[in-house]
């Protein structure tokens, strides 16, 4: 019995769900990406903790996802195991502090559902962000001047060997579209916020006034990853990228939307390679027009 298999049995055994070859184009925002060797679902820390060090005595590659935006998977798929959170990693609850704290897998959209029912301001931002919490404070995600930094105290993880740890504050090393775990290899679990109380009047008009400023300039109609590049310095990438011309370039079915020319949309049956592909031509092109360097922050993952 090989390595993937044992952890799959292993993984049963705990009582999580198990697939095999499991099409990753299920499971992401850019409906892209070849199969997983395994994809694993867990519900518990409990679970968690176990499977980490299964994996680790086997030596097979974990790598967790959430709602499976701002990533481009291969269209060979993703050797070893994806682990999908789910039980009391998509759990939110407002602590005895005030602070509200979030399982990493729930949905960034559900946690402004939340604050907003409990009167609680702070991440109207955040509303309409495709993505996970785990997601938006791995990356810090950010909108309209506003990022996670300005309300994440603090995030739960567990490391590669199964241990549980936490990072908070300065520990954190939250920059642009980056944190302490794009580097540490650990799995975010659980963040904790700071949420002042608010009116909830003004929290529902500000998230719905936000939404549709997102809903008239972003492609929402079409899978995407999100915006596909970091902010130059002083400019913008979409501004670039339409100035030299290319709204609606196409290679196979990836397309530079027409609606926003930071976005790069799948207009049916894309591939990975179509993409990448596609990505080179816009970097090379606001290049040699601009001479800027546009750095993508669309993660591309497998191979």
């Amino acid at each position: 019995m090989n390595h993937l298999e044992q952890l799959a049995l292993t993984a049963e055994d705990l009582g999580c769900k198990v697939s095999r070859k499991e099409p990753m184009s299920r499971h992401t925002t850019f409906k892209i990406g070849g199969p997983a060797d395994l994809f694993i679902t867990v519900s518990s820390r409990a679970e968690i903790q176990k499977l980490y060090r299964a994996a680790a005595e086997l030596k097979v590659p974990l790598m967790p996802i959430g709602n499976g935006s701002n990533m481009l998977v291969s269209d060979n798929g993703i050797r070893g195991a994806v682990v999908a959170l789910d039980g009391e990693f998509r759990e939110i609850r407002q602590n005895p502090d005030g602070t509200v704290s979030c399982g990493a897998g729930a949905s960034l959209a559900g946690v402004c559902v939340f604050a907003r029912e409990h009167s609680l301001t702070g991440l109207e931002f955040a509303w309409g962000i495709p993505g996970a919490a785990g997601g938006a404070a791995f990356m810090n995600a950010g909108a309209y001047n506003q990022e996670m930094k300005s309300v994440l105290l603090s995030c739960t993880h567990v490391t590669k060997e199964g241990k549980i740890g936490t990072l908070s504050g300065e520990a954190l090393q939250l920059g642009y579209r980056r944190s302490a775990y794009t580097d540490n290899g650990y799995t975010i679990l659980e963040l904790r916020l700071d949420l002042k109380p608010g009116d909830q009047d003004e929290i529902s008009a500000e998230m719905d006034d936000l939404y549709s400023r997102r809903k008239s300039k972003q492609p929402l109609e079409l899978p995407s990853a999100g915006s596909v590049f970091k902010r130059p310095e002083g400019r913008f990438a979409g501004t670039l990228i339409e100035a030299c011309g290319l709204k609606g370039r196409t290679v196979g079915g990836a397309m530079v939307s027409p609606k926003h020319a930071g976005f790069i949309v799948n207009t049916g049956g894309a591939t990975c390679r179509d993409v990448t592909e596609l990505i080179k031509i816009i970097q090379d092109t606001v290049y040699q027009q601009t001479k800027v360097s546009l750095e993508c922050e669309v993660k591309t993952i497998g191979g």
